[in-house]
Formats: C-alpha cells, sequence, structure tokens
C-alpha cells in the first residue's frame, strides 16, 4: 500500500510541475499586463509604467521569471495582483468558498449515483430502470449554468413569491452582516448552498449513474456472483458484499477524472448564483490581465484537481486489492 501511494505521489508532483511550466507560458503570452496604464488618459508616466514593469518581473526572460515565481509559489507566495495585493491570500478565500460548493455537489452526486445506478441495474428492463435512464439522458444534455437558471427563475423564486420571503436562497454564499452565532451562520450557508449544489449535483449524477449501472452489470455477471446466488447467499447480501463494493472501482476512477470538469462546472453555477468564489477571481483576473492572479488561479486550482485525483488512486487501492498486489 505504501508503494502504491508512493508511485501515485511521484507522479502528482511530475503532473504539478509540468502543468505550472504549461501554466506560466500560457499566461505570460496572453499579452501585456500593463496596457490599461498604457491606455489611460490622461497617460501614466513612463517612469511609473517601468517600475510597474520591474515589480512584475516583466523585464526579465520568462525562464527566469518562471523560476523566480515557482520559488516563491513553493514558499506559499503567490506574489502580487496589479493593485499591489498579495494573491495567495485572496485565492485562499475564494477557494473556499468553491470547495464548499465542489465536496457538498461531488457528495451528493456520489451517493445519488450509487444508489440509483445499483438499483436500476439490479431491476434491469423494469420501469423504475427506464425511468432512471430517461432522466439520466435529459440531465446529461443540460448544461450545469442552463439547470441552475432553470432551478433559481423556475423554482426558487416562485416558491419564494407564494411564501412572501426568501424561503430558498438564491443570491450569495451567504448572508452579509448576518447576526448570530456559529450555528446560524452554518445554517445560512447551508440554505445558501442548496440550489447550487443541487445544479452542479444533477449533471455529475447523470454520467455516474449510468456509469454505476454499467458496472453494476458486469460484475453481476461475474462468476463468484454466480456462485454466492448459486450457496444460497440472499439476493440483497450478494448484492452488498459482492456486487456494490467491486463497482465502486471502477466509479472511484471516472469520479477522478470528472474532477476538472466538476471544478469547471462549479465556476459556471457560481456566476449564476452571485457566489465569490474561484470564478469570481478567474473573470477579475482574465478581464484585468493580471498575470499573478490567472497564474494562482490556475495552479490552486490545479494542486485541488491532482490531489484529489490522489486519493482517488489510493481509495481504488482500498476498494481493490489487486492493485496493492500489483
Amino acid at each position: 500500500m505504501i508503494a502504491v501511494v508512493g508511485r501515485r505521489a511521484a507522479t502528482a508532483v511530475l503532473v504539478l510541475v509540468l502543468t505550472s511550466v504549461l501554466v506560466h507560458g500560457l499566461v505570460s503570452a496572453q499579452g501585456d499586463p500593463l496596457a490599461s496604464l498604457r491606455q489611460r488618459d490622461p497617460p501614466v508616466a513612463a517612469e511609473v509604467i517601468e517600475q510597474r514593469r520591474r515589480e512584475l518581473g516583466l523585464d526579465r526572460p520568462a525562464p527566469e521569471r518562471y523560476l523566480a515565481w515557482l520559488g516563491s509559489a513553493l514558499q506559499g507566495d503567490l506574489g502580487e495582483d496589479l493593485q499591489g495585493r498579495p494573491v495567495a491570500p485572496r485565492v485562499g478565500r475564494h477557494l473556499l468558498v468553491t470547495l464548499r460548493l465542489v465536496v457538498a455537489a461531488v457528495t451528493l452526486a456520489l451517493v445519488a449515483a450509487v444508489v440509483a445506478g445499483t438499483y436500476s441495474a439490479a431491476r434491469q428492463h423494469s420501469v423504475a430502470d427506464h425511468l432512471i435512464t430517461v432522466a439520466s439522458f435529459v440531465l446529461l444534455s443540460t448544461p450545469a449554468f442552463w439547470l441552475a437558471t432553470l432551478l433559481k427563475e423556475h423554482v426558487a423564486l416562485p416558491v419564494n413569491r407564494a411564501l412572501g420571503f426568501p424561503a430558498i436562497s438564491t443570491v450569495g454564499s451567504q448572508t452579509p452582516n448576518l447576526a448570530g452565532g456559529w450555528w446560524t451562520g452554518l445554517a445560512d450557508q447551508l440554505g445558501h448552498l442548496v440550489l447550487p449544489a443541487l445544479a452542479l449535483a444533477l449533471v455529475l449524477f447523470a454520467s455516474w449513474s449510468r456509469f454505476q449501472r454499467s458496472a453494476v452489470l458486469d460484475v453481476l455477471a461475474a462468476d463468484h456472483v454466480r456462485l454466492a446466488r448459486a450457496t444460497g447467499t440472499g439476493g440483497r447480501r450478494v448484492l452488498v458484499h459482492h456486487v456494490v463494493r467491486n463497482s465502486l472501482a471502477p466509479l472511484t476512477s471516472v469520479v477522478a477524472v470528472d474532477l476538472s470538469v466538476v471544478v469547471g462546472g462549479a465556476v459556471l453555477v457560481e456566476k449564476v448564483f452571485a457566489w465569490r468564489g474561484m470564478g469570481t477571481l478567474l473573470v477579475e483576473g482574465v478581464s484585468g490581465r493580471d498575470p499573478n492572479l490567472v497564474l494562482g488561479w490556475l495552479m490552486v486550482s490545479g494542486v485541488v484537481v491532482v490531489a484529489a485525483s490522489l486519493v482517488a488512486d489510493v481509495l481504488y487501492a482500498v476498494i481493490d486489492p489487486r492493485v496493492r498486489r500489483g
């Protein structure tokens, strides 16, 4: 098991190094970050622009800038944005908001996908199986941001108007200047989390439940399952102890591969519900051509995805003993 974790960790480090090179190259090629200063009217003094250029390291070659940035990033310093504010604390605050949404959506989607996919496979060709299949394909063809808009405009807002008060939160990740203790704040955050997490989870559920159904059908046809049934083991016990556990290993890999899609979907869903998460930070960095802000966003997002993939690989080894022996 230690060897498996070590190999996966070494691969993760290599992926992050290559990602940092690619990300730095792409951000360096996006244009002049000081263009807004050069285009101001009245014009900014050339000495001010040159000083800012030196502060951002734009007077040095790209490889030298990359090595300097990488050395600082390894110490937790992601530099400063164009307004002179440290990037790392800003990314950290926005990341916590986005992680709240991602963790809730993935957990909800994973539980629902395992239950629905397993039930659909166990009741193959039944009415329930056909209903789950149709619902999954409908959700699979629906973009996350559009589903979020539908939930907001055609579910939450009509309900709130009918009740006469905002029973379902539709704006922001929490209520500003909320009075009360820790439990009040937690309840408020959970209330704001319901709709965004549901919108993102439904899209994830669509593909994951289909994959879980296929995996369960494959395991149901395996020799060890037929043997367990032939020895008189109850159907529910066979399903829980022999089928579900063996079907989770492939699903774990799919979830790990889809993590980058989850982060991208979360950015779009945040925009619909006006969450100030990583999506807001990315839009600000790209629209303002802020190199350190975009670099920080991309690298932190990459670290989160790679770390989650590493956890998924370890879980795969826990679930499937053949991976540990191999």
